[in-house]
């Protein structure tokens, strides 16, 4: 039995060093690990002389790819192997070249200089203007010294111009029983009742630029509001489209026919209605003009106090404005 324990007690105190054994010598087990080669990534791996460039490129395209932006600059700039212009932001006006901007320059010296004119020579003026090939519009603008907030102030109605304003216009006339084949013999487009209000509430049918009503069917008419209104259309007595019993609806459809102008003030106090073509005879014009003028001052509301017309311009679609002298 005592033999045994020293045997016990002999083997107790080896076990640790068996243990330690390993951490006695640590360079003996690192060594075979240092030894061993290490595998080199063959993305280090430099590319001999001999190695054609093509195997490099897909590598940095997969390792660095393009921002998707730039791909679609790329596809918006060419389309069909064609180059496209950059588009413009919208209300960029063209670029003009360095003669017709001296050329507008000069005109615009030359009317500043001479200041408001007399109406035939500003008429003259302004069709020695002309340069495109279209037949311009020539309207008019009235300046007037009132105050648009005020109701008593605004001005409102039509006026007949002696040569028309050089435009066909589709006239549209609600009415019933006779005044219909009347309507139609004295050239209106299109006449009728109910059949017509219910065309343009279900139909949203437009196709007119002047609405007469007779005054007995002004009650069915008023529905429209909501769509006529806005775009100018509703009949109003105000502007002489509203037919009264005792006026003569062909007489009426014949003014509107031949060019009678509807006009009234905007919020700014100014009025703005066309007076024919730059096709038609200086005579002819300033004769439209002079009856557009006349209209206006004979219409000056009681309210209104000193200077009544501040300016008076005329213009054609393409041109600048030239003031009167009125």
């Amino acid at each position: 039995m005592a033999k045994k324990a020293a045997a016990k007690s002999e083997e107790a105190p080896k076990a640790p060093a068996a243990e330690a054994a390993p951490e006695a010598n640590p360079a003996a087990e690192k060594a075979p690990a240092e030894k061993a080669p290490r595998k080199k990534k063959p993305a280090a791996e430099k590319p001999g002389p001999d190695a054609a460039p093509a195997v490099a490129e897909p590598a940095a395209q997969a390792s660095a790819p393009e921002p998707a932006v730039t791909q679609v600059a790329k596809t918006a700039a060419t389309v069909d192997g064609q180059p496209q212009r950059k588009k413009k932001k919208p209300g960029t006006a063209p670029s003009r070249g360095k003669k017709l901007k001296n050329h507008l320059r000069n005109i615009q010296q030359k009317i500043l200089r001479d200041g408001p004119q007399p109406l035939k020579k500003a008429v003259a003026t302004l069709k020695s203007l002309k340069r495109s090939k279209m037949d311009e519009t020539v309207e008019i603008h009235v300046f007037l010294g009132v105050d648009p907030t005020q109701s008593d102030q605004l001005i409102r109605g039509t006026v007949s111009l002696p040569n028309g304003i050089g435009k066909s216009v589709r006239v549209l006339v609600f009415c019933q029983a006779d005044n219909v084949a009347k309507a139609k013999a004295a050239g209106a487009d299109v006449a009728g009742g109910a059949e017509i209000i219910e065309k343009i509430q279900k139909e949203n049918w437009l196709d007119f630029d002047v609405a007469l009503a007779t005054q007995d069917m002004m009650g069915q008419v008023s529905r429209l509001g909501k769509v006529l209104g806005p775009r100018g259309l509703m009949p109003t007595p105000k502007a002489g489209t509203v037919v009264a019993m005792s006026q003569d609806i062909g007489q009426i459809v014949k003014e509107f026919k031949a060019g009678k102008v509807e006009y009234r003030t905007d919020k700014t106090g100014n009025i703005h209605a066309r007076v024919g073509k730059m096709s038609f005879d200086e005579d002819k014009l300033s004769e439209n003009i002079q009856m557009f003028v006349d209209t206006i001052k004979a219409a000056r509301p009681a309210a209104v106090k000193g200077q009544f017309v501040l300016s008076t311009t005329i213009s054609a679609t393409q041109s600048p404005g030239i003031k009167l002298a009125v």
